[in-house]
This record gives structure tokens, C-alpha cells and sequence, in this order.
């Protein structure tokens, strides 16, 4: 018990390690990528830490299983090194123990895994998505801020106000455009106004920029001809806003809606949750083996062809949910067929050292048996 406590604590905070590593290495790329949305006015800064927050789940669904998996190799590669592992053997453990040591701390990451994948992530992935979808179908002067320039009508329009309250209104706005009226459309027209709010009737309609107390002032620049025109109440036109197509996506769907369909999409969606948690149990096997060096090669001369033949395995098995969802391969097989292939090398892993053992073993019985046949007959002849 105290091999295996020792075995345990090692294993978990070298698991813990990569996976922050991991972890804030995916977080930090898609933290830029919505900060530079919200840069360009496409997202309200205000949600991205909840958009992250919601794709947390997500992204360790996907890291917990190879962080374990390089635990394994950093930990067991440690023990063969400082030969931890010899000492271990030598103290009663056999290769049998070693393997059940590792499963069991698997077996509570599998289950960590398996409720993220098959509940908290397709949650969050929904509501994450939701949050976008209503970025998209954002107004045009949705969430204004103070003392910037937003576009309106596809950029036809610019706009600008000094205040914004927290109610929407405006003061000091400007807005410029040019007169699509005019000949070549050269003429400019630039309007000035005390006040301004965004009208709308219908949230499924076009709204309307309202100004109050103003000038407009229409002409081409570089000439004299200036139309200047004060108004109390000035409207300009909006775009309509943007209504998403609002699909189903499989990973937003919950998993009881996922086992109740039978869309081939919806299958492999399903399996893909219910693969993961596999997935850590069948790299743990294989890490196991892998793990094991000579102390002259050092901790991390198998990490590479480790982490090589964990690619292969992840990138076959979105393979085969590919192939599952266009119909090109049967549902009953799907995704198991992968794991089963690499289950078998696993163990072929694992029960390989033990034959090649055995056969040396044999073999050495074998020449000592011969070399006792020739000692005997020589003794006989003398």
C-alpha cells in the first residue's frame, strides 16, 4: 500500500502539471483570438471570460487524457532512471502490480472524463455558442461605447458619440457618409447632433439612428456649394440585423437527446463521448510499457514514440467518427474498432517482454541441458 500511495502521488501531480501547462496553452490561444473579435468590435468584451469559462469543460475533456498519458511517461521514466522502479521490483512488486497501480488512479481520471464529456462540456459548449450567436445578431449600435467610430450599412456610414449613458443615449454624435444620390457619389454628407438613441419598432426589423438638435451639412469637398440644414429630429437608417441559422450541432446536444436520435451524425457524436473515457484506460496500458527506458538513455528517450503513437491513435479515431457520420463505415463498428486495435497493441506491449523472458529463459535451460549431455558423455568415454 505504501508502493502504491508513493506510485499514486507521483503519477497525479505530474498529471496536474501538464495539464495546467496544456491547459493554459489552448486557453491563452483562444483568449487572443476572441480579444482580437472584440478589438474589431465583433464581441463585447464583457463575455469573454464567460465564453472561456463555458469552454473549460471542453478543452479538459480532451487534455486530461493526454496529460495522464505524459504523467505516466515522466513518472515511471523518473523511476527507471534513478532505478525507483528496480528497488520496487526488488521489494516484492511484479510487473502484475504495477499494471493494477496504474489502473486505478485511471480509472478515477476516466470517470473525471467520462462526466465532462458526456454532461458538463456539451453544456458548456451550448451555452458558449449561445452567447456567440447573440454576438452575431447584435444591432449595429448594440453595446456602444463612448469615443469610438462604428459603422453602419456595411461600412456605408460612420458614427461617433463623445457620451453614452448606460441607457443608450447619446451625446455629441457625429455621423458621415456619402450621398448615394449624388453623381459618382462624391458628395458627402456629415451630420452633427446634440443627442442621438437607436429607435427600434421590431427587434425583427431595421431600427433607426434618431438625432436630436443638429446640423446636416451635404456637399463635395474642395467645392463651395454646401447645403447646411438644422433639424430637431434627424433619422438614419440601420441594417437590419442578422438572424443566425440556428442548427443543432451534436456536440451541443445533450447526450440523452444524442442516444434517442439515429442520425448517423448523432451516433458518432454519441461514441466520441463515450470513446474518451476509453481513451485514457488504453493509453494507460500503453504508457506503461512505453515508459520503461535503460538509465543510460535517460527519462525521455521513449517520449517521442510515445507521443507519435498516441497522435495516431487520436487522429484515427476522429477518422473513424469522420467516416461513421458520411455512412462510409457501420455505426456498430465505429469508433471500437479503433479502440480495440490499439488495445491489442497494448497488451502486445505488455506481454511482450514477458515472451521474449520466457523464451531466453527456455533457451538457456536448453543449452544448459546440452552442455550437461556433452559433460556426460565425455565423462563416459573416460
Amino acid at each position: 500500500m505504501l508502493i502504491f500511495r508513493y506510485i499514486a502521488r507521483d503519477l497525479l501531480s505530474s498529471t496536474f502539471a501538464v495539464c495546467a501547462v496544456l491547459l493554459m496553452v489552448i486557453v491563452s490561444g483562444r483568449f487572443v483570438k476572441y480579444l482580437a473579435q472584440a478589438a474589431a468590435g465583433e464581441l463585447d468584451a464583457g463575455i469573454l471570460l464567460a465564453i472561456i469559462g463555458y469552454r473549460l469543460p471542453g478543452f479538459l475533456e480532451l487534455i486530461l487524457p493526454l496529460a495522464f498519458f505524459l504523467g505516466i511517461l515522466l513518472s515511471y521514466g523518473r523511476f527507471y532512471v534513478q532505478s525507483e522502479m528496480t528497488v520496487m521490483m526488488a521489494c516484492g512488486m511484479s510487473p502484475r502490480q504495477l499494471v493494477v497501480y496504474t489502473m486505478i488512479p485511471a480509472v478515477f481520471v476516466a470517470i473525471l472524463v467520462g462526466w465532462l464529456s458526456l454532461d458538463v462540456g456539451p453544456t458548456g459548449l451550448r451555452k458558449a455558442e449561445a452567447l456567440l450567436t447573440a454576438q452575431k445578431e447584435r444591432g449595429e449600435l448594440d453595446d456602444m461605447a463612448a469615443t469610438h467610430f462604428y459603422t453602419l450599412q456595411g461600412g456605408k456610414a460612420v458614427t461617433y458619440a463623445e457620451e453614452v449613458s448606460d441607457e443608450g443615449e447619446m451625446r455629441d454624435v457625429f455621423l458621415a457618409e456619402n450621398n448615394p444620390d449624388a453623381a459618382e457619389g462624391r458628395q458627402l454628407v456629415l451630420v452633427v447632433a446634440e443627442k442621438g438613441r437607436q429607435h427600434r419598432s421590431d427587434p425583427d426589423e431595421p431600427g433607426y439612428l434618431v438625432l436630436e438638435n443638429g446640423y446636416r451639412i451635404q456637399g463635395v469637398p474642395g467645392q463651395a456649394d454646401y447645403q447646411i440644414t438644422q433639424f430637431e429630429e434627424y433619422g438614419q437608417r440601420l441594417s437590419k440585423p442578422k438572424k443566425q441559422r440556428r442548427r443543432d450541432k451534436a456536440d451541443t446536444l445533450t447526450t440523452g437527446e444524442l442516444m434517442a436520435s439515429d442520425k448517423m451524425a448523432h451516433v458518432a457524436a454519441l461514441q466520441w463521448r463515450f470513446s474518451v473515457p476509453v481513451l485514457v484506460l488504453v493509453v494507460t496500458l500503453m504508457a506503461i510499457p512505453l515508459s520503461k527506458t535503460n538509465p543510460r538513455q535517460g527519462r525521455f528517450a521513449r517520449m517521442l514514440p510515445a507521443v507519435l503513437l498516441y497522435i495516431v491513435y487520436l487522429v484515427m479515431l476522429n477518422g473513424a467518427r469522420g467516416a461513421v457520420e458520411d455512412g462510409k463505415l457501420h455505426s456498430l463498428l465505429g469508433l471500437w474498432g479503433v479502440h480495440l486495435l490499439f488495445l491489442l497493441i497494448a497488451l502486445m506491449l505488455l506481454v511482450w517482454p514477458i515472451i521474449i523472458q520466457q523464451l531466453k529463459q527456455r533457451g538457456y535451460a536448453e543449452l544448459g541441458m546440452v552442455k550437461t549431455i556433452i559433460r556426460l558423455l565425455g565423462n563416459s568415454k573416460g
